[in-house]
């Protein structure tokens, strides 16, 4: 498939591009009559889930590699430490303006067909937020060594070794900062034109720059191997998504637009809850860390790992129809279709409920094969999947409510509401912070690994999160055929059921043989039962795509 959109992507110059875009990614107006907003969706969500599974495969060898690398080791702990201050930096600038506000207003430009208004929107917001990013990269590579100590190791009193590891790491990688602040609102534009392929590939380029790092550069590098190597993939994340912008219809860049402009100070506007918001949220992430670094040798890394394996199925269910709904949510807000938004965004939570609750049950299931297939060698010992498989088991519980989220969020950014979800993001984040330290507490009195506390207490605030969501979305939308909704969740819970029954029962007769055959086979079974559970009760859902693929493979016969 990559191959096929590679040839076409080729013949599309910037002059005929304008030609054929309508026929290959038209935008969302309701001129578009012969596909329905969930049909579009669906046909781009295939294909952002696609590239997620290609990219969460190449995630899954760099896994393999870096963990025979550095296992759970100390120094592995300073990387993941640096890196989540350089996350906290880009969602608290560039990444509250993505999702939240940019993509909404330049989609809804876009629709109303006004180009020169879009791609001066876009000038602006890239020229204000470089800006932004060049100076808080500097600011925070000068307080780089306060920052680590009295931050990140305020409760866990590291060595001054690993401190200065730490402060090391933290400014090798501060400029994936400014370059992920680009390549992510290319990744806006090209999405707004319905462009999701490679976007969703780029993924896969950050991975292969943390391998190239690994395994190309000197042993004697030690961990800065892997910050050399963040360097080098966000690099290829933004590269990888330029030839497709400059195919873009009648972009134009204009480098005196800035913040003054109108248009560019209503995304900022826009963008100042959902920064608030992902600062909450990122400093939960940072207070979890600080939380894991005092909780002994690997616990940070353990949760890390954990997280990393909860967020494979996450991105290919969640985000892959996040990313793919929020265009056509958007614009069908432009337009005024409310029936549409609702009809639209409740076959979306249907589907996320179908495919999030049996993946849910197979995470739990098959977590120790899982870990030790991808994982177990090298530097990563049976202690270490002990510590990431405890921690797994408690993020797999919110596995749902995290998917759910994601789209819930972009309903009301499609809305260009960011307070609210922003407003309860900040109180269910805090309480999870809160959670953090009463869970664990709770944990190490029942003698088991203090980490599975801040696993559950995340997963936790995500659900609370979640259906505060639901509920605020359901009374301004006078509804959100909720109905529908529940009958899908009952039917996908029972599936579950009986799908969670023959896996532990799998786990119990063979869960000591060949772990990648125990691994491969529960997985096939577990998907067997469920979808054959899904068929006997009668999912709509399920029968329409069947009935999909026989009738496209009858046209073809």
């Amino acid at each position: 498939m990559t191959d096929n959109f590679q040839q076409e992507s080729e013949e599309l110059t910037v002059d005929n591009f304008s030609q054929k875009s309508e026929m290959v990614c038209p935008l969302p107006t309701a001129k578009t009559k012969e596909e329905t907003a969930n049909s579009q969706i669906a046909r781009a969500a295939s294909i952002v889930m696609i590239a997620y599974i290609f990219s969460t495969l190449v995630g899954v060898v760099r896994g393999m590699v870096i963990s025979r690398a550095f296992g759970t080791s100390p120094e592995l702990d300073s990387y993941n430490a640096a890196n989540r201050v350089t996350e906290l930096l880009f969602n608290l600038t560039a990444g509250g303006a993505l999702g939240s506000a940019f993509i909404p207003m330049f989609t809804g430009m876009l629709t109303r067909g006004d180009k020169k208004a879009a791609w001066k929107l876009a000038s602006g917001v890239l020229n204000t937020i470089i800006v932004i990013l060049i100076l808080v990269t500097l600011v925070m590579w000068a307080f780089a060594p306060q920052i680590v100590e009295y931050g990140l190791f305020a409760l866990a009193h590291g060595n001054p070794g690993q401190v200065e590891l730490t402060v090391k790491l933290l400014r090798v990688m501060l400029p994936t900062v400014i370059i992920f602040g680009m390549s992510g609102l290319v990744m806006g534009m090209l999405n707004a034109h319905q462009v999701f392929l490679w976007p969703a590939l780029a993924p896969a380029m950050y991975s292969l720059g943390l391998m190239a790092g690994t395994l190309l550069l000197p042993e004697s590098l030690g961990i800065e191997r892997l910050a050399i190597g963040a360097v080098l993939g966000a690099l290829g994340h933004w590269l990888l998504q330029l030839p497709s912008l400059f195919r873009l219809p009648d972009r134009f860049y204009d480098r005196m637009v800035w913040f003054k402009d109108q248009a560019v100070r209503r995304v900022l506007k826009l963008m100042l809850p959902r920064v608030i918001g992902a600062g909450v949220v990122q400093l939960n992430f940072v207070a979890n860390t600080i939380i894991g670094l005092s909780l002994g040798e690997g616990s940070a890394s353990a949760l890390t790992w954990a997280f990393t394996l909860m967020l494979m199925p996450q991105a290919a269910i969640a985000q892959s129809a996040g990313i793919a709904s929020l265009p056509t949510l958007s614009a069908q807000v432009e337009l005024g279709h409310k029936d549409e938004f609702r009809r639209t965004l409740a076959g979306i939570l249907r589907a996320m409920l179908l495919l999030a609750l049996p993946a849910t049950v197979g995470l739990i299931a098959l977590r120790i094969p899982l870990i030790r297939v991808l994982y177990e060698r090298g530097s990563f010992d049976a202690h270490s999947t002990e510590m990431v498989a405890w921690a797994l088991l408690w993020y797999a519980i919110g596995l749902t409510g995290h998917s759910l989220v994601e789209v819930l969020s972009r309903a009301f950014y499609a809305m260009h509401d960011t307070r609210t979800p922003v407003t309860v993001g900040v109180i269910a984040m805090t309480g999870n912070i809160l959670l953090s330290f009463a869970f664990s507490f709770l944990f190490g009195r029942l003698g088991r690994l203090r980490l599975g506390g801040l696993a559950l207490a995340n997963s936790f605030a995500t659900a609370v999160e979640c259906l505060a969501l639901l509920l605020i979305l359901r009374k301004r939308n006078e509804g959100i055929e909720g109905g529908r909704i529940l009958r899908s969740a009952l039917k996908a819970l029972a599936a579950s059921g009986v799908m969670s029954a023959v896996l532990f029962g799998w786990m119990r007769v063979f869960g000591q043989r060949n772990q990648l055959i125990v691994l491969a086979l529960g997985a096939g079974l577990g998907a067997l039962v469920y979808f054959a559970m899904l068929w006997l009760l009668k999912v709509p859902e399920l029968r329409s795509v069947i009935a999909r693929i026989k009738g496209k493979l009858a046209a073809k016969g």
